[in-house]
């Protein structure tokens, strides 16, 4: 039977489906993201090969399941595998997105180069660039072992057929939106296109043991482009963060089910590919000014693992009716619940003020234990109080102007002997577990007005 065809709507953001146009998604509520695209219809045999897929599939007890030990793969660049929680799970999708240029696909093909030289049969299949543009990149990188296979092919079918035929061990398809299921009717890259390839790919990962990943670009707004259900689909969701201009890359987990989502990885862009970043405290804090207000250095938590950031802050006097705030790298709401509880506890005049707040480096920090970084970076902007530049500091401000206890503070303290600073600036409630560590200053602070006060007092100034 020849396949019906009808038309859909569907929403760019979240996939939602609907068979009317609407102004509004009642999935994700953005506007006018509805586009109308044909869809295939099933037919009679499918139903047929439907049953006898389920005549194959039978119920098993709980007890009856064995875990047995985890076996993973190491890609053999560190910083990739704690991303990944520890290697490759066999058989999992992998869905690696980022902005144009930012390096996916030179990450991708160095992990098959690390591969390949470990023994294990990759295979690197793209839609977007021919075989001797490749060959040109893979030049650049290094030297690759005969075990890695390439191909230049769009279409799924004959995907699948090639993975069944060399049953590589790992797989990359670059990207998602340039392939395509010749039973769905749209072009590649619309919503439909992606969800199917998304869905195939999956079957074949499930199905062959084959462990997959999967480039997508991002919109203007950050998202990969196609439906949000495509994130849902894959077992592992990474992102490549940081400017495409600058010389740094990190590598954030979205989503993972077989590991923590509060891993990092930091990378350098050098002209043989990227290079891992073994300590990137001392990378993020290279180029710090010293003796200048308005800068100090906090710590912060990103999975197991504590990261020293130097916190900037410049406030002047406003020459317009409504003061100025900018917010850059961390969140701007909460920049301005800090300047408020500066004003109100420890009373420092900043209505009328502009406030700029950076985090060096170009890196995302949303923890609240930079929160006394943050709010000691303004107070040392405004009062022209410069911080001591062998100290640290970090915990959580609240309403009323605590300094509230944060997690892994011994962590953080060691980091900071580890690089050598100083002094160390916490909570006062942080102090039971990090009292025995030796060899740097602990100054315990309880409020915001206690903290400004010691910052003045190491250095003999006036607050």
């Amino acid at each position: 039977m020849a396949k019906a065809k009808k038309m859909a709507f569907f929403c760019q953001n979240c996939g939602y489906e609907s068979g009317k146009w609407m102004g509004q998604c009642p999935g994700c509520r953005e506007w006018n993201t509805f586009v109308e695209e044909p869809v295939s219809t099933g037919t009679a045999s499918s139903g047929g090969n439907a049953a006898k897929r389920t005549l194959k599939s039978k119920p098993v007890r709980l007890s009856e399941i064995s875990t047995g030990s985890e076996e993973r793969i190491s890609t053999g660049i560190r910083e990739l595998d704690r991303v990944l929680g520890g290697g490759i799970v066999p058989g999992s999708l992998t869905l690696v997105g980022g902005d144009p240029g930012i390096g996916k696909s030179t990450l991708l093909l160095q992990v098959c180069r690390m591969l390949s030289k470990d023994g294990r049969k990759v295979l690197y299949i793209s839609g977007e660039e021919s075989l001797r543009q490749i060959k040109l990149r893979a030049v650049r990188i290094g030297d690759f072992s005969e075990s890695l296979t390439l191909l230049c092919e769009t279409n799924l079918d004959q995907i699948r057929n090639v993975i069944e035929t060399e049953k590589p061990e790992v797989a990359v398809i670059d990207s998602i939106q340039t392939m395509y299921n010749e039973e769905v009717a749209s072009a590649p890259g619309s919503v439909s296109q992606v969800r199917e390839s998304t869905n195939v790919l999956m079957q074949i990962a499930k199905g062959l043991g084959v462990s997959i990943f999967i480039v997508g670009h991002v919109t203007k707004d950050g998202n990969v482009a196609g439906p949000r259900v495509l994130e849902h689909m894959v077992d592992t969701v990474l992102y490549f963060e940081g400017d495409r201009h600058a010389s740094y890359r990190i590598l954030r987990g979205v989503k993972n089910r077989f590991g923590s989502t509060n891993e990092i990885g930091v990378f350098e862009m050098k002209a043989e590919g990227l290079a891992e970043v073994k300590n990137p405290s001392e990378y993020m804090l290279s180029g710090r000014p010293e003796g200048a207000s308005g800068s100090v250095v906090a710590c912060s938590i990103e999975g197991t693992r504590p990261i020293l950031i130097e916190i900037q802050a410049l406030v002047c006097h406003s020459n317009f009716g409504i003061p100025r705030r900018t917010a850059a790298g961390c969140d701007f709401n909460r920049v301005n619940l800090l300047m408020a509880v500066l004003e109100k506890r420890a009373r420092i005049n900043l209505s009328s003020s502009d406030a700029y707040v950076n985090i060096a480096g170009g890196v995302r920090m949303n923890e609240p234990a930079i929160d006394l970084g943050i709010a000691l970076a303004i107070a040392s902007s405004q009062k022209d109080l410069v911080i001591d530049d062998h100290t640290v500091v970090f915990g959580e401000i609240g309403l009323g102007g605590e300094i509230r206890a944060v997690n892994m503070a011994e962590q953080r303290v060691l980091e900071a002997k580890k690089l050598g600073f100083q002094k160390v600036i916490l909570p006062s409630v942080c102090m039971k577990s990090v009292e025995k560590i030796g060899g740097i200053a602990l100054v315990p602070v309880e409020n915001i007005q206690e903290a400004i006060l010691r910052i003045s007092e190491i250095r003999g100034q006036t607050p």
